[in-house]
């Protein structure tokens, strides 16, 4: 039986561990010709690895998303090696140091906005280009329960995500008419590499903040990006989708 995405090319940026090693499994099982992206190469590897040992198809491209020219070699290298780009999954980021506005260091701020935000639009930009090209595509970015709520201790993140939903927004209005749909998905507290390093290992933050007292997992997170992708969300765009147990409508 075909996969949701079969016969697709994803780019998916962050793809070396957490919420982006899952999505390009989850991508490639789904049918889809993964290229992952991270400044990470070995863990970028690793994940290539277990799609190919999975039957799937991948290939891994190191990429600041930080820098233009290592995003616009990114979504050249799908091109290059598969064709086209039916799908991109922008969620490489960083959490950034827990402190209040009034704590902030000025270059603090400008790294989580230039990672969580700039890098966003970048490769919205170069996907968008190809996309364009070929007669239309699917977007999905990541953002944030936090992008929807406040963060009183991580101003800049909240500000950052923010951000990301009103790019997704205004892309999703934008290029409509282009056969592009372009959205976000909101995770609450997901168990990753990146959660752990910047929570303490172990951290139990969706036991108090999630309906279901538990945190998420990166694989629950996966499947909803890879549906938004594929054909069967085809009325789908301009939403920032949350994956959060019900936090937000808190």
């Amino acid at each position: 039986m075909a996969g949701l995405v079969d016969g697709k090319v994803a780019l998916v940026t962050g793809a070396a561990s957490g919420i982006g090693r899952s999505t390009a499994l989850v991508f490639a099982r789904e049918g889809a010709r993964v290229i992952a992206a991270d400044i990470d190469e070995r863990g970028g590897g690793e994940t290539v690895e277990a799609i190919r040992h999975a039957g799937g198809q991948a290939r891994f491209v190191r990429c600041d998303v930080v820098k233009a020219a290592d995003v616009q070699d990114a979504v050249a290298a799908a091109v290059a090696a598969y064709g086209r780009l039916d799908c991109g999954f922008n969620n490489a980021g960083i959490i950034g140091p827990q402190q209040r506005i009034s704590e902030l260091a000025e270059e603090d701020f400008d790294r989580v906005i230039a990672v969580d935000l700039k890098a966003v639009f970048l490769c919205m930009k170069y996907e968008l280009i190809q996309m364009l090209k070929q007669g239309g595509g699917a977007i999905v970015n990541t953002a944030s329960a936090a992008g929807i709520l406040g963060s009183p201790n991580l101003p800049t993140y909240a500000a950052a995500k923010h951000g990301v939903i009103g790019l997704t927004k205004s892309a999703a209005i934008a290029y409509g008419k282009d056969n592009i749909r372009v959205n976000a998905v909101c995770p609450g507290f997901i168990e990753t590499p990146m959660t752990e390093k910047a929570f303490g290992p172990h951290p139990r933050m969706g036991e108090t903040v999630h309906a279901n007292k538990r945190n998420g997992r990166p694989e629950e997170v996966a499947e909803a990006v890879v549906w938004l992708c594929s054909d069967a969300a085809s009325l789908v765009s301009g939403i920032g989708m949350p994956i959060d147990s019900a936090w937000t409508v808190q």
